[in-house]
């Protein structure tokens, strides 16, 4: 008994002293904190680490949100990355969504810890959040007041065995990783030049989300036509070594070309969704000369799709720079405030071409025979797409989308008028949306088809006709222009003889 009375005496005595230490810590850390300054109170923090860290085999990594006044590309990666990682010890997580995107937008809550697992070994982040203050720091990244006074970082803690690892694999695994999780995130958008900003290069371009339905299942092109786009997209996407091993821009280039109306808007569309690439659109007849054009191809972001629409009607590409009227005055204003070809095409395939990686760049036209043919080599347009009228198979897909309908027993009819009338899927489209009833509908399809076929016909019977008399008339100029000269061959014989 006198034993078990003095083993509980010894046990209270050392909880009694645990106690005592535990509140002199409370209070000691509370007058700290209330107390002393800032500074003062990292500087004892940080010797408490460093004491603490002698003993310990851990190593910490300090990421900080900027590296002076640049951002710190380590510290976005890692907001990205950490992001989704949810674990049984995550007690608060932030979430968002602004305005017209598609995903939610989870981060780490301030000063939480998140444990993450990269080959078989473990690491643990803090997110670090320090409030100072605000008239001694500032933020170049947000202007908002509840951020000019908040220092923020990563500690990444891990075995100091483990350090060659994190640098030279782990880190570029989270770079890597964090680039594919923020372009799968994204919503596609679409890039209008702002002509008002042009001095002012991080306000070159103007986004708005788009959202446009065309995936590549829904348009009215013949499938192997599809397929082969497609294919060619994913093989563009992963040929970065190669392109890179061959010494070119990595970089594609299409030309899609046809009448009016035959779907080069959508295609361009779905090619954005399916890689889920921004688009630039450009409107070369605003830029007035080629130093504004670089400049708008610089600020234009890797993984994105460069349009300009109407090539042929933007800009005097069969004027080259070389054949300027040198009776011009060299300060005339006109003559150098332009966008020249030779211009152009060191935007398409020269030096310039090469500010950036994974780019597309289409042009489009309604009429290919009037591009000059430097436009058209390979390197500049590799992949040419002729967007041709309304075939069986474009119908029939149409159909589906519009009606629902996969047959009909009016199909025949309508696809054996497709095969020798001219008519394009927005006519065959618009056509479809003009009632409820599908039988209506395709009665109605077929009444227009009809009339398209008499319009081209007459249209064709008057080229012809104008053919004709233009022959004809061109024949008596001719014979009139013969017999002027054989009147004045006899006059001139004549007058030889006297």
């Amino acid at each position: 008994m006198p034993s078990s009375e003095s083993n509980f005496a010894t046990a209270k005595t050392v909880l009694s002293t645990l106690g005592s230490v535990a509140a002199t810590v409370v209070v000691v850390r509370s007058v700290v904190h209330d107390y002393l300054p800032h500074e003062f109170q990292d500087y004892i923090y940080s010797g408490l680490r460093n004491l603490f860290n002698k003993f310990s085999n851990e190593l910490t990594m300090v990421i900080d949100e900027f590296d002076g006044l640049v951002n710190n590309e380590i510290y976005e990666a890692a907001e990205l990355y950490l992001g989704p990682k949810i674990t049984p010890n995550t007690r608060r997580l932030k979430i968002s969504k602004p305005e017209k995107e598609k995903h939610f937008n989870i981060n780490m809550e301030r000063n939480e810890e998140v444990i993450d697992t990269y080959k078989g070994q473990k690491f643990r982040w803090i997110w670090v959040c320090k409030q100072i203050e605000s008239r001694n720091f500032y933020n170049p990244r947000d202007m908002n007041s509840t951020l000019r006074s908040e220092v923020r970082s990563f500690e990444l803690t891990f075995h100091k065995k483990n350090q060659d690892l994190v640098i030279n694999s782990y880190l570029p695994y989270i770079i890597n990783q964090s680039l594919i999780n923020k372009h799968e995130k994204k919503t596609v958008k679409i890039f209008t030049v702002d002509y008002e900003n042009m001095y002012n290069i991080n306000d070159l371009w103007k986004p708005v989300s788009l959202d446009h339905p065309a995936t590549f299942e829904k348009l009215a092109m013949d499938t192997e036509q599809k397929e082969m786009i497609m294919k060619d997209l994913d093989r563009f996407v992963k040929r970065r070594e190669y392109y890179r091993k061959i010494g070119k821009a990595w970089k594609r280039g299409y030309l899609l070309y046809g009448p009016p109306g035959t779907g080069k808007s959508s295609l361009i569309a779905a090619m954005a969704n399916y890689l889920n690439f921004d688009i630039y659109d450009l409107e070369l007849t605003e830029l007035r000369r080629n130093s504004e054009l670089r400049k708008l191809l610089v600020a234009t972001a890797n993984k994105s799709i460069l349009v300009v629409e109407d090539i042929d009607c933007t800009i005097d590409l069969q004027d080259r720079e070389a054949n300027k009227d040198n009776s011009r005055p060299v300060y005339y204003p006109e003559e150098e405030n332009k966008v020249t070809l030779s211009g152009f095409l060191n935007f398409v395939d020269g030096l310039w071409s090469s500010c950036g990686d994974e780019r597309i760049i289409i042009f489009t036209t309604n009429h290919i025979e009037k591009l000059d043919p430097a436009l058209l080599r390979p390197g500049r347009m590799d992949v040419h797409i002729n967007m041709s009228y309304c075939t069986p198979c474009g119908f029939k897909l149409l159909a589906a989308n519009y009606l629902g309908l996969k047959d009909h027993f009016l199909f025949q009819e309508i696809e054996d008028l497709i095969k020798i009338v001219e008519v394009t899927p927005a006519e065959v489209a618009e056509q479809l949306l003009k009632s409820d009833d599908n039988d209506s509908i395709l009665k109605g399809l077929i009444e227009f088809i009809h009339s398209k076929k008499k319009e081209n016909e007459e249209a064709e019977a008057k080229r012809a006709e104008a053919e004709s008399s233009d022959k004809q008339e061109n024949e008596q100029k001719e014979d009139s222009q013969q017999g002027n000269f054989e009147e004045e061959k006899g006059i001139l014989s004549q007058e030889t003889q006297i």
